[in-house]
């Protein structure tokens, strides 16, 4: 195995974290008493914020309901299965 087959595998595993920390944001959604500067809260909420702030200024919570999460985990998503998925870029210029 080469660097150049494990950097897939890293990108993945990254991109498959963010949407993890993205649906554990969502489900903080659920409870507003949660203190976000608190630990073990604050792991979650640090690393996503920075995409989710100004996401929010361009589509508002709706109803108040904060669906900026939901947007993340979808792009997320999308770029991943792009780059790394059967027929994703990536995967198909290794092999």
């Amino acid at each position: 195995m080469t660097i150049d087959s494990l950097a897939p595998i890293g990108l993945s595993v990254f991109l498959g974290a963010g949407i993890f920390l993205f649906i554990i944001r969502i489900v903080l959604t659920w409870y507003p008493q949660v203190e976000g500067d608190r630990f073990p809260f604050n792991l979650v909420i640090l690393p996503t914020e920075p995409f989710l702030k100004p996401t929010r200024k361009v589509i508002p919570p709706i109803g108040g309901v904060d669906i900026s999460p939901i947007i993340w985990v979808g792009i997320i998503s999308l770029v991943r299965e792009v780059l790394l998925g059967q027929q994703g870029l990536i995967t198909m210029s290794l092999y």
